[in-house]
């Protein structure tokens, strides 16, 4: 009997001729691009982390009849602070509080950015950084964000991580 396998969220992606439309210009410019180089949570840079919390909040904000486009490109560039946060020491504070105003800062300056965009890659860390988000895209980005974290961080397709977070009647049997 054939096992049932989920596909990728690559080829998600590679298949949903709307959401590559949307982003296209981003997910393909060299500035956006550059986050590759930078570890993001376990070993996901933070370019695939925002393709991954971009993709996941399209999805969701689609689902919801909200403005998907905004929220996927918003999404796509939450994290674009251009710096190893394992390693750069920022003297404006720690990161968690101070790299949403530089993502915005580097979005602004290299892309035409609408108002929900803005909100979105500000408010991402919210309620860390205390300012609540204005649109509704802008909590459905921070929360798709830290799922999303959460998933890399604990690698939830590795199943002994997942067995000794949730024991040994996994509940996630798709990740089997």
């Amino acid at each position: 009997m054939k096992k049932n396998i989920k596909p990728s969220l690559k080829s998600k992606i590679k298949d949903d001729k709307e959401y590559q439309e949307i982003v296209a210009d981003l997910i393909n410019d060299p500035i956006v691009y550059s986050m590759s180089k930078f570890i993001q949570h376990n070993d996901i840079s933070c370019y695939l982390h925002c393709i991954n919390v971009s993709y996941h909040s399209y999805l969701v904000c689609k689902s919801l009849g909200l403005n998907y486009k905004e929220a996927a490109r918003g999404g796509l560039l939450h994290d674009l602070f251009l710096y190893d946060w394992h390693i750069t020491k920022l003297e404006k504070g720690m990161h968690g509080f101070t790299h949403p105003y530089k993502a915005l800062e580097n979005s602004n300056k290299y892309f035409k950015l609408n108002d929900i965009e803005k909100d979105v890659i500000v408010k991402h860390m919210w309620p860390l950084t205390l300012k609540f988000p204005r649109f509704k895209e802008a909590f459905i980005v921070c929360f798709v964000d830290k799922y999303c974290a959460l998933m890399e961080t604990i690698n939830i397709t590795n199943k002994k991580k997942l067995e000794i977070l949730v024991g040994k009647s996994l509940i996630f049997n798709e990740y089997k």
